[in-house]
């Protein structure tokens, strides 16, 4: 990924030196395996742990003759040795090796990623709290449909959030596993205890069952999963564009003292944040396919999906967590003009009340339709002609006839609409 949109912990996780670093931690547990077995002497395998250190230049250098990474990267081990050096890559083929070092380096991030998303629960916590009492406009096709709490829209995000934190927290334990079962994955010249044991000592799953290499449903469920957590960013970040726009202007990403909005437009403060990740979605989905394609390989083991989770799955976990993090700086640093969103509410000029009075007319025994067809056309002559919705009620002869003047002006009440919004917070545990 490019520098712009990654985090500088998972820069440093995912270098050569990251790589290689985690190649050795699978050598030398499994060395240490074949100490248990009775197998490699316990010296050689101490040599090796104290010495063994990787040269990224130097792997390079020979893997320019050997044309193969794994290759180079044992003879480079090999060269900071002595003769305890043939006891490394000791019957391992070349992906039992790199399939569980990516698995711990997986481990690495997704914990980087999980505490990101707690974080970024937390902020949302924290605007569902604020603001849940706070009356809002509703909109439904882009329209204003009827009042709610602008607290609810946090905590719907808060909710959905928490689902997809257990969706990664089960997709991590997909990826996060240990297979040292040999060349086409039978264990015939390597003892399962080896793979078992490298596991326990990592922290990581052994695989029930292998090829060459693990299987590739594992690394697409969970890129499957980093899209759906971009879905939820995307949403999020949908809704504080069009609350940006300046017809209505209820919400403001951060804009800095010396921040500009526009080459040619001074006045201009735009949703780049929010923009931003958006556009970071449709990246993620993009990588998703091709990690879809790569569970159809060849017998037991071809590389085609080498080149795809060394450029696709690498970037998505990389963006899907600087994504998160921007979203909760963009959260935490937004500004909300509560006033406006009162302002807004009055742009139908009452006429968005009109349920309330549908509904109690049915109750005053008119038919559904009869009392459809009585507020519709108020309603739009409210709309149409900058009218007062509630005057024209009042002066509706058979409305007024059914409905008095008290129980009608409280059907023009906000609270009426934020009466359940303790009991939904209970709910998703707010």
């Amino acid at each position: 990924m490019i520098d712009r949109y990654i985090s500088q912990e998972m820069k440093e996780l995912f270098t050569d030196e990251s790589r290689f670093n985690s190649y050795l931690k699978i050598e030398i547990e499994a060395t240490h395996a074949f100490v248990k077995l009775g197998i490699v002497p316990e010296v050689d395998y101490l040599k090796i742990k104290e010495k063994a250190k990787v040269d990224v230049k130097r792997i390079k250098e020979i893997e320019e003759v050997t044309k193969h990474d794994v290759v180079a990267f044992t003879r480079q081990i090999s060269e900071t040795l002595g003769e305890e050096k043939k006891w490394v890559h000791y019957e391992l083929t070349s992906t039992d090796v790199v399939d569980s070092a990516m698995s711990l380096l997986y481990k690495k991030a997704n914990k980087i990623i999980l505490s990101s998303l707690y974080k970024l629960q937390n902020s949302i916590k924290e605007k569902a709290y604020l603001y849940k009492d706070t009356p809002c406009i509703g909109r439904t096709h882009g329209m204003h449909a009827d009042i709610t709490s602008f607290g609810l829209k946090w905590a719907l995000y808060y909710d959905e959030l928490n689902r997809q934190i257990e969706r990664f927290k089960y997709a991590r334990k997909e990826i996060e596993v240990c297979k040292i079962s040999g060349a086409v994955g039978n264990f015939a010249n390597v003892d399962p205890f080896v793979q078992d044991f490298v596991s326990q000592e990592l922290g990581l799953t052994s695989a029930n069952i292998s090829t060459q290499v693990l299987q590739r449903d594992r690394h697409s469920f969970y890129g499957s999963v980093i899209c759906n957590i971009g879905s939820t960013l995307e949403k999020i970040a949908t809704e504080i564009r069009n609350l940006q726009r300046f017809e209505i202007h209820e919400v403001e990403e951060y804009f800095s003292k010396d921040q500009k909005g526009s080459s040619a437009m001074p006045h201009k403060r735009n949703p780049i944040s929010s923009e931003n990740i958006v556009g970071c979605s449709r990246l993620l989905r993009g990588y998703l396919i091709p990690l879809l394609e790569d569970n159809a390989l060849y017998h037991e083991r071809d590389i085609s999906h080498s080149s795809v989770e060394r450029v696709a799955l690498i970037d998505m976990i990389e963006l899907v967590d600087y994504m998160i993090k921007r979203m909760t700086r963009v959260i935490e640093n937004l500004i909300v003009y509560e006033d406006k969103m009162k302002e807004n509410i009055l742009l139908s000029n009452n006429a968005i009340f009109a349920q309330r009075v549908l509904n109690t007319l049915i109750e005053k025994g008119k038919s559904r339709e009869e009392a459809y067809d009585l507020v519709q056309p108020l309603g739009m002559k409210a709309l149409n002609e900058n009218l007062d919705f509630k005057d024209l009620v009042k002066n509706n002869e058979v409305i007024s006839s059914l409905i008095e003047e008290k129980e009608l002006n409280s059907l023009f009440d906000y609270e009426y609409y934020l009466k359940n919004v303790d009991t939904i917070y209970k709910r998703v545990g707010l």
